[in-house]
This record gives C-alpha cells, structure tokens and sequence, in this order.
C-alpha cells in the first residue's frame, strides 16, 4: 500500500539562512519602531526573534552592519510596495500621485516603515555614517519621481514649465516631512492628510 503522506522538502543551508536573518531583522524593526534604536542590542533581538545573541553577531557582525542590513530590507519592503501599484503603467501624474498615495497608505499602517524613519532621525541627528545609505536610498527615489515627471510631461499631462527635478524633491520632502511628523505624533490621522495631498498635488501639476 503506497502511503500518501507528503514527505517535507528538506530545506538548504541557505533557505535557513535566509529565513534567521529575515526574522532577525523583523524583530529589529520592532523593537526599534516601539522603543528607539537603543533598544534594538543583539541580545534583545535574538529574545525576541527566539535565536541566540552569536547568531545575530555571527549574521551581521556589529550594530552598524545590523542597521545597514536592516537599512536596505526597508528599502526593499517600499519598493515591493511600489511597484504592486504598478506605476509604470499609469500616465506621468497617475504614476506620481500613486506613488505619493501608496507611500501614505502604507506609512500608517507599516510597522516597519516607522523603524526606518527612527532610524533616519537618529542618523541625522548623531552625525552619523548611517547618513550615506539613506542618502543613496532616498536619491534612487528622487530620480524614480523626475522620472515619472519627466514621462507626465512629455504626454501632456504635467505642465511643462514646472522644474522636473524640483517637483521630484519637493515631493520627497512632503513625505519625509509627514513621516517625521508622524513620528512627533503617533496619534496623527493620516488619511485626511493624505487625500489632501493627493488634491493638492493634482492641481499644481496638471495641465
């Protein structure tokens, strides 16, 4: 008699790599988006993500390998975030709104998004070599953003007299500003603000 149990894949030495650092990430994001980045030490990652403090070193090293990891995990998450909008899609001013409104949706309801701006705040704040992976991450964003500007205008949907460039930063820092300011006030309700935005945005861009 054939038996009809499915034998388990055996999983590969970097499936399981894979999977301790992911979770040990997770659990750095949430313990520095509920209680700062001091609270983010190997020992309380390993605690909550159920390893030992050695793995956590053993994965990445020193604090600033762990946040530069974690870093780019985040970054990742918001682009995979992005691109399910499929932007590139859309016309120039759909892309640039969906952009704006995809960032907005999930800013409120991403845990781990708020640990990425903790952890901006902190490398601003402390002068710190972390200043140089946002600065390459939030540039990569810029350009995604003229990008689509540049696309609205040459279709004639974006005024043609506005300044590329400048649209794309001045829309990074509207939502830099609001994730800073969410941070001032956990309570703030986004989502006013956010189909404000949207309006706002509209008008001053379309043709």
């Amino acid at each position: 008699m054939t038996s009809s149990l499915k034998v388990p894949e055996r999983r590969t030495q970097s499936d399981r790599r894979q999977q301790s650092e992911a979770e040990l990430l997770r659990a750095a994001a949430e313990l520095i988006a509920e209680q700062g980045v001091a609270a983010a030490t190997f020992e309380n990652i390993g605690l909550r993500a159920g390893y030992s403090r050695g793995l956590v070193t053993q994965r990445f090293g020193s604090k600033q390998g762990l946040i530069e990891a974690l870093i780019a995990r985040l970054q990742a998450r918001l682009e995979a975030q992005m691109d399910d909008r499929r932007l590139d899609q859309l016309d120039g001013l759909e892309a640039v709104l969906g952009f704006v409104d995809a960032f907005l949706t999930n800013l409120s309801r991403d845990g781990e998004m708020r640990a990425y701006f903790v952890l901006l705040a902190g490398a601003v704040a402390d002068v710190s070599e972390l200043r140089a992976p946002f600065a390459l991450a939030h540039k990569g964003a810029e350009e995604r953003l003229e990008a689509m500007v540049l696309r609205g205008q040459a279709e004639g949907v974006i005024r043609k007299a506005l300044n590329a460039d400048a649209v794309a930063l001045m829309v990074g820092s509207l939502l830099l500003g609001l994730s800073t300011q969410l941070l001032i006030d956990p309570g703030m309700d986004l989502e006013p603000i956010r189909e404000t935005s949207l309006a706002m945005l509209r008008s001053s861009f379309a043709v």
